[in-house]
């Protein structure tokens, strides 16, 4: 049997989610006559991955001193490692009082059904200058052209906290019914796998030869079993190419240029927060959570323009206890097709070369190419992953 790493902060892990199909039926016929509330994606995302698993052990949604704690200590009140927090913000909560339970609506899925369940333990109101100082430590910024920030700060200023019961998976598990999988449906996969060493990587674009070759490298280097390739579904800045589209070029990708049983094509549903180092460290720990021992980490991981220094993400692992996590880092350097040597590497293990060297595409020139129906060059995109691509731009441009 195997033994899979251990869950974040806990002996098993801690999904929200109702699976008792009797229970799961009596709570949906109790929810509609509970007072109701809309909630944004976010808190939506964050139902999502509590009730998959991802977020144990966490219960439900943080108090306002939990996150102006994880804020300031990347722990909650109680010291458990937590590098974001995990809120229900709403604009209004005037209709709710501690004590009440209330059902969570979902403002992704038509007719707005409902999502969880939670019980009010407490509703706070944090100050614009606290919102301000959480926005500046998790994203490093407070400009409001970052999307993460935007995202966040268009939620409101009222936390409304407490635990929840999930009902069911949004539209992540109804669109992607191939990809999505729970924590726990990783975890089975892998014990069935009977792999040992299992290497994470984090993905919300299609996968190009250099992340493809990355992956190998990892895997051979680590001596692992096998690799679980996670991809975010949730939303995107606009112009990121749509789950979908990435699923199928990923999975080509797989089938084509990995040995059979080697890897898993997995998603998970959240929206990306463009929060950098903060968001790496939240994606170690869920990727723990769902059964990996290794995580990828390369070159400006969960960023967005140049708000973070190129490995800002892989510094902030040294920065937190060393007891903090137990999932392992593969530090990644910017990877790409060399011409001298005739492969993918990385590209500060390769010091005799000049930029000229490398085949480098910017993702602008990229997508112009795919959009006119010019593949990129083989030693940058495989045909076969440039094909669905192409077709993808060629439709929607």
């Amino acid at each position: 049997m195997t033994t899979l790493i251990a869950p974040h902060g806990a002996e098993t892990l801690n999904p929200l989610f109702v699976a008792d199909e009797p229970t799961r039926n009596a709570l949906l016929s109790e929810a509609n006559n509970l007072p109701s509330l809309l909630i944004s994606s976010a808190a939506a995302g964050n139902a999502v991955m509590l009730g998959a698993g991802y977020f144990t052990p966490l219960d439900g949604y943080m108090t306002k001193a939990d996150a102006l704690s994880v804020g300031s200590s990347m722990s909650t009140s109680n010291g458990l490692f937590w590098p974001t927090p995990v809120l229900n913000l709403t604009a209004d909560a005037s209709d709710y009082k501690v004590g009440d339970r209330i059902a969570l609506r979902d403002p992704n899925v038509d007719g707005e059904p409902v999502l969880a369940v939670q019980d009010i333990s407490s509703i706070d109101v944090f100050s614009d200058k606290e919102i301000e100082t959480l926005v500046q430590q998790v994203f490093g910024t407070t400009d409001p052209e970052h999307p993460g920030v935007a995202e966040f700060r268009a939620q409101g200023n009222t936390a409304i906290a407490g635990p929840i019961q999930v009902l069911n998976y949004s539209y992540f598990e109804t669109e992607f019914p191939d990809t999505f999988r729970t924590a726990m449906q990783i975890r089975d996969s892998i014990s069935t796998a009977g792999w040992q060493k299992v290497v994470a990587f984090q993905t919300r674009n299609p996968m190009h030869r250099a992340h493809e070759e990355l992956c190998h490298m990892a895997m051979d280097r680590l001596n692992a079993d096998g690799l679980v390739i996670h991809m975010l579904l949730g939303k995107l800045k606009p112009g990121d190419i749509p789950a979908p589209v990435r699923d199928a070029s990923i999975r080509k990708m797989i089938e084509l240029y990995f040995p059979a049983n080697s890897a898993l094509v997995t998603g998970y549903g959240f929206d990306m927060l463009y929060a950098g180092p903060r968001e790496a460290l939240l994606h170690a720990v869920f990727r723990q959570n769902m059964g990996a021992t290794h995580f990828i980490i390369g070159r400006d991981h969960a960023g967005v323009g140049d708000y973070y220094e190129p490995f800002e993400a892989q510094e902030i692992f040294d920065q937190i206890p060393k007891d903090a996590l137990k999932i392992e880092l593969f530090k990644a350097d910017h990877t790409a097709y060399s011409k001298k040597l005739n492969k993918v590497v990385m590209m500060n293990e390769a010091p005799d070369h000049s930029k000229e060297d490398f085949v480098l595409l910017s993702g602008t020139a990229v997508r112009e190419m795919l959009s006119k129906g010019i593949a990129p060059p083989v030693e940058f995109s495989r045909p076969e992953v440039a094909k669905i691509l192409m077709e993808h731009y060629q439709t929607n441009s």
